[in-house]
């Protein structure tokens, strides 16, 4: 894994010296980024001896490839701090838990997601998300989703400066989903995925050549609504989910190094609230991990130029953690108990979501929520707001990011990211109400 992250590292940079002007304040902040996780790697792993104490106090965040794949694509569960295991069924349940399409009280529901990505730093990099999902019978639903991710304009150019052409980066997955009900409070789901990432258009990186990286992947996810039951003199109903997503092959871009997708465990509950007639609340709790290997920490040479090498094997020599070249099942289940700094930093890389969502008469809602990541696994810990306006067959849902942690960037911090949603129901049923000649 430490090879994938230097050669990911290589190919950033190699695409950051041909960057036009308006790229170059980016190029600092990836800059700053990963410097302090390679200093920490040199100096922490320069002894035979490691405590724990230096372990836990290093960077050592789990990179993957295409990384646009869990990025929450909407802006009803984005203005609820990332939360959507458990929260009530829309459009953009596939990302979230595709279980949830089965409970779904509308027969067909279509919706479309714009994300601006980066904004502070450059003006055309975005994520489009299109979903939409059709019940099939009382029991089961299928849906299809597509998520594109534009990185903008990159200019290239040969070691003398010349440029040698211009491409726009971009990936992109296609979803196809179907839930079933199991019994009135409970159901699963699957998805299958296609996974397309072409980030350099045939173009060399270092005098490599490279290809775009495909791959495909499933999900698996659970989802359970409980009926009503008495809350003092209100009513209300509990909520949870489980979901498994992007379990599938490594992606290799033709340079001969194989790298994990982001699978994802999600874990999260909620409880609704009816406070009556027309008010309502909800608030969620979610648990994330990625079942992906943890970087170890590997033996330096004594001349501190690179990693010690093992002679018989010909694999670079573990201090601590476990070795990340493996096939991904294996890497799935060695990513509950890998972490260099053992229980404790597994403990780190799990995420923590909570939600808050209030409605007005099923018509107007206002959510909030927040969002942890550990300082040593990434450090996003931000605030989230967000609005819900239906109108007749329409909808409208949006959020803003908030970063709570001074001189932390977030890709998405100040902006605002939009999600339309189309009603089918209430549609035939203005059809229905409107008299007949």
């Amino acid at each position: 894994m430490q090879n994938n992250f230097y050669l990911l590292m290589s190919f950033f940079q190699s695409l950051f010296v041909v960057l036009p002007q308006k790229f170059l304040r980016m190029k600092k902040f990836f800059v700053l980024l990963f410097s302090p996780l390679y200093v920490l790697s040199q100096s922490s792993t320069s002894n035979k001896t490691l405590t724990t104490s230096q372990l836990l106090g290093a960077l050592n965040p789990i990179t993957t490839a295409v990384p646009f794949l869990i990025i929450g694509p909407d802006s009803k569960q984005g203005g609820m701090g990332e939360v959507g295991a458990a929260t009530e069924p829309d459009v953009s349940s596939i990302h979230w838990n595709g279980a949830k399409l089965a409970m779904t009280e509308k027969d067909m529901g279509f919706g479309i997601s714009y994300s601006p990505w980066l904004r502070n730093l450059v003006p055309d990099i975005s994520l489009a998300y299109v979903s939409g999902y059709k019940k099939l019978n009382k029991m089961s639903t299928v849906g299809m989703s597509l998520r594109y991710f534009s990185l903008g304009n990159i200019t290239f150019t040969d070691i003398m400066g010349n440029t040698t052409g211009q491409f726009k980066p971009n990936e992109f997955a296609i979803d196809l989903a179907y839930a079933q009900k199991l019994s009135p409070h409970f159901s699963m789901g699957m998805a299958f995925r296609y996974v397309n990432s072409n980030l350099t258009g045939g173009y060399s990186v270092n005098g490599q050549p490279t290809k775009v990286g495909q791959t495909v992947a499933v999900d698996v996810s659970m989802y359970y609504k409980s009926k009503q039951f008495e809350m003092g003199d209100k009513k209300g109903f509990a909520t949870a989910g489980l979901a498994i997503t992007n379990l599938g092959g490594k992606i290799n871009y033709g340079t001969g190094t194989k790298n994990f997708i982001p699978t994802n465990l999600r874990l999260g509950g909620g409880l609704n609230t009816i406070l009556d007639e027309y008010n309502s609340i909800g608030l969620y709790l979610d648990f994330n991990k990625l079942l992906v290997p943890t970087p170890p920490v590997y033996l330096k040479k004594a001349s501190g130029d690179g990693d010690s090498v093992d002679v018989a094997t010909g694999k670079k020599i573990i201090l601590a953690g476990k070795d990340p070249d493996v096939p991904v099942i294996q890497g799935v289940l060695q990513s509950f108990g890998d972490a260099p700094g053992g229980f404790k930093e597994e403990l780190r890389e799990v995420n923590i979501s909570t939600g808050f969502e209030y409605w007005y008469a099923h018509q107007f809602a206002f959510r909030m929520g927040y969002f942890y990541e550990h300082k040593t696994k990434g450090g996003r810990q931000f605030l989230t707001f967000g609005f819900g306006v239906r109108y007749s067959v329409f909808g409208l849902d949006a959020s803003y990011l908030v970063p709570t942690v001074a001189n932390r960037n977030h890709p998405l911090q100040n902006t605002w990211r939009f999600t339309f949603s189309f009603d089918f129901d209430s549609f035939k049923k203005q059809n229905k109400e409107q008299p007949q000649e």
